[in-house]
């Protein structure tokens, strides 16, 4: 039996993100592959609470708490690799970091293994702030000194970590993520009406966050409403940082209707994914890139970036464009609404995609790299 202590602080924050769907869907998969796997959760100390689903799910596994917070933990853990894990922790096989953004110490015998998402922080520096910055270096570089395995949902991830820095890459193994949403029940037209959005729209889903390229993605759709489509631009997501150049952007008087629905339910995300004409996604910078694998599932014709992470999670079942053309992203949205036959085709393609991509695929291969961390 293999023991792991697993770090889930990404369930209390309020904007969890990729990093989030990642933890709550590898949780239950790692068990449901290997039921004698014993998976130790454990998070620092929080005022706030997980979601009513990720309590339930935490409940289940039963989870430590540490006595302190993130900010005094991360920059000691990173930087001394101390304090250590409680004894209960510190006695398993493995502690898997989920996120470079924290490395927790792994006691003499144990083996670490960190999941490093992406490097947009050394990419594309100015879209973070800078005691952030901080914390992900230091992460970053505890990863490069301590881990015995280095997890990336992506080869763009694995190739970036390896042209930046003189990690082994044997170290390194490329495990692919899975689309995350629950199963389509009732009439998406209810959440809908309860959230006030209009019919026909365009959506994009994510973090309201600099690296999600909203301001293009806002003046690009204000070019195809100048054509006279009465579609609505829809961006559901939580409000995340340095969003005010987006804000100032949207109260511009200009032809169209946004909507910002502010965090949404998983079961909203859905029923907003279900009615959706076009899914747009003009990210400059992903390690995987969740919602267009989660709309491409649900059969949303979808426009995408074509850099980084995209291409290889898209593949043909996308149309890709230059994140940073306004003009190919409004392009990308046009073709989409003028021609039937393309919409058609991105549907069926991008559902044959998606079933490529499974959490008990990505649990298996987690396994994998823990017997081999293990030296099994």
């Amino acid at each position: 039996m293999t023991s792991v202590a697993f770090h889930v602080d990404q369930l209390y924050s309020p904007a969890p993100g990729g990093v989030g769907t990642y933890v709550r869907n590898l949780l239950p998969a790692l068990v449901r592959q290997d039921p004698s796997v014993d998976v130790r959760p454990f998070h620092a100390r929080f005022d706030t609470s997980p979601s009513a689903a990720d309590e339930g799910l935490l409940r289940e596994f039963a989870p430590v708490e540490l006595p302190a917070a993130i900010r005094w933990l991360y920059p000691r853990w990173n930087l001394t690799a101390r304090p250590g894990l409680p004894a209960s922790l510190a006695g398993g096989d493995l502690v898997h970091a989920a996120s470079a953004v924290a490395v927790p110490p792994a006691s003499g015998g144990q083996k670490l293994v960190v999941t490093v998402h992406d490097l947009a922080f050394l990419a594309v520096p100015s879209f973070f702030p800078r005691q952030w910055r901080q914390v992900y270096r230091t992460g970053l570089r505890a990863t490069l000194r301590r881990a015995d395995a280095i997890v990336t949902p992506s080869r763009a991830t694995a190739e970036d970590l390896l042209s930046r820095t003189k990690v082994d890459p044997s170290r390194v193994h490329v495990i692919p993520l899975a689309a995350a949403l629950p199963e389509a029940h009732g009439d998406p037209a209810e959440a809908l009406a309860r959230l006030k959005i209009p019919r026909p729209y365009i959506l994009s889903v994510g973090t309201l966050e600099p690296r999600k390229n909203l301001v293009r993605l806002v003046r690009a759709y204000r070019r195809v409403a100048t054509t006279g489509v009465p579609h609505a631009l829809v961006l559901a997501g939580a409000i995340g940082w340095h969003q005010q150049a987006l804000l100032r952007e949207i109260a511009l008087a200009g032809p169209g209707d946004i909507v910002l629905t502010g965090r949404v339910t998983s079961a909203d995300i859905d029923a907003l994914y279900r009615l959706a004409d076009v899914f747009v996604y003009p990210a400059i910078y992903e390690g995987f890139g969740l919602p267009v694998l989660e709309a491409m599932a649900r059969g949303v014709p979808t426009v995408c970036s074509n850099t980084t992470s995209l291409p290889e999670v898209a593949g043909d079942a996308a149309l890709g464009v230059y994140p940073g053309s306004i003009r190919e992203i409004a392009s990308g949205i046009q073709r989409v609404l003028d021609d039937p036959a393309l919409a058609t085709r991105l549907r069926d393609a991008g559902r044959a995609r998606a079933e490529r991509f499974g959490w008990d695929e990505t649990a298996r291969l987690t396994l994998q790299v823990y017997e081999k961390a293990l030296g099994r």
